[in-house]
C-alpha cells in the first residue's frame, strides 16, 4: 500500500512538469499569414519564422500558407511582447500581458534599452479618469519595449479592472503590494538596468496645457538623473518659461516610503490641470497623449545612454 501514494505523486509531478512544456496553440483565421499569425502572438516573425515551420510540419500548405480553423504551435520565446510587457494586478501578483490586439502592429525598432527593466506604478483618481493617464501610461510602455525594454505597469488605474475595487486598499497597503511586486521581480532580473517611475494623476482631464514635475529620492544617485534626464526633455518641449529649478526632492510619506524600501530606485512624475501655488516649480505641457509618452521615453532612454557613459 505505501507504493501506491508514492506512484500517484511521481504521476501527478511528471503531468505537471509535462502541463508546463505544453506549447501554445493559436487557431488561424481568414487571412491570416504566418508572419500576420506570429506579429499577433507578440512575436517577431523573421526571427522565429523557421521554429514556426519546424513545429508545424505537416500543417503549412506549400510550404507557407496556413489553413483556417487548424491550431498552430507558436514558439516559445522570452522577447515576446507578450512577456515583456506585464500587467500586474491586484495584490496577489498575477500577471497578464498588457497589449493583446495591439501586438498585431508592434514591431521591435531598436535594442537600445536591451537589459533594461522599468516599473510604472499608475496613481490616478478613476472616479476623474477619462482614460488619458492610463492611455499615456500604456502608450509609454509600448515605446520602451519597442526599443528592447521590459516593462511592469502596476496601479489603481491601470488596468481597468481594478477601478471598481469598492472595498479600496489604504495607501500603506498599496505600498507594500508595489514593494514586494518590484523587489520579487527586481531579484528576478538581477544584473539588469531597473528603475520604477511612479506617475501620480491629480484632476487630469487632457484638455488645456498641463503642469508636470519630476522628483527623486534625496539619497539615491540614479533616482536623481533619472527625474534630470527626463525633467531636461520636458524643459526643451514646454510650451512656457521653464522653471530653474532642477533638483526637485519628493517629500511626502507614500514616496519616501516606496523608495526607502524597493531596491531599484525611485522617480516621480506629477501630471495635474491646475497648481496655481506650485506652477512656477512645475513645466508646462501640452495634453497630448502620444507626445507626452515620447518625450518620457527620450528622456528615459537619455538616462540609460548616461548610464553606458558613465561605466566607460
Amino acid at each position: 500500500m505505501k507504493f501506491f501514494p508514492s506512484l500517484l505523486f511521481w504521476v501527478c509531478t511528471c503531468s505537471f512538469i509535462f502541463a508546463q512544456d505544453l506549447p501554445d496553440t493559436v487557431i488561424a483565421e481568414q487571412g491570416d499569414g504566418i508572419f500576420s499569425l506570429l506579429r499577433k502572438q507578440g512575436l517577431d516573425p523573421v526571427k522565429h519564422y523557421a521554429e514556426f515551420l519546424k513545429l508545424n510540419e505537416g500543417k503549412i500548405k506549400d510550404g507557407s500558407f496556413l489553413q483556417v480553423g487548424v491550431a498552430y504551435q507558436i514558439p516559445k520565446a522570452t522577447d515576446s511582447f507578450k512577456k515583456t510587457g506585464v500587467q500586474i494586478l491586484g495584490d496577489n501578483g498575477t500577471e497578464e500581458p498588457i497589449f493583446d490586439e495591439e501586438l498585431a502592429n508592434m514591431s521591435l525598432k531598436s535594442d537600445k534599452l536591451k537589459d533594461a527593466v522599468y516599473y510604472l506604478i499608475v496613481e490616478n483618481d478613476a472616479h476623474q479618469d477619462n482614460g488619458f493617464v492610463r492611455e499615456t501610461t500604456q502608450n509609454l510602455a509600448s515605446e520602451l519595449m519597442v526599443h528592447g525594454a521590459k516593462v511592469y505597469i502596476m496601479g489603481n488605474d491601470v488596468p481597468e479592472i481594478e477601478a471598481g475595487n469598492e472595498a479600496g486598499l489604504s495607501q500603506t497597503q498599496n505600498m507594500d503590494t508595489y514593494i514586494d511586486a518590484i523587489n520579487k521581480r527586481y531579484l528576478q532580473n538581477s544584473g539588469k538596468y531597473q528603475r520604477v517611475l511612479v506617475i501620480r494623476a491629480n484632476a487630469v482631464t487632457g484638455k488645456g496645457n498641463m503642469n508636470l514635475a519630476v522628483y527623486h529620492y534625496n539619497k539615491s544617485e540614479e533616482g536623481q538623473r533619472l527625474a534630470e534626464n527626463i525633467q531636461n526633455v520636458f524643459k526643451k518641449n514646454s510650451v512656457s518659461r521653464s522653471p530653474e529649478n532642477n533638483n526637485m526632492i519628493f517629500e511626502d510619506s507614500n514616496s519616501l516610503y516606496l523608495a526607502k524600501n524597493t531596491l531599484p530606485a525611485v522617480s516621480l512624475l506629477t501630471l495635474d490641470n491646475d497648481a496655481p501655488k506650485s506652477a512656477e516649480e512645475k513645466i508646462s505641457v501640452r495634453p497630448n497623449k502620444k507626445l507626452l509618452a515620447n518625450l518620457l521615453t527620450n528622456g528615459i532612454m537619455n538616462d540609460f545612454a548616461d548610464l553606458d557613459i558613465i561605466e566607460q
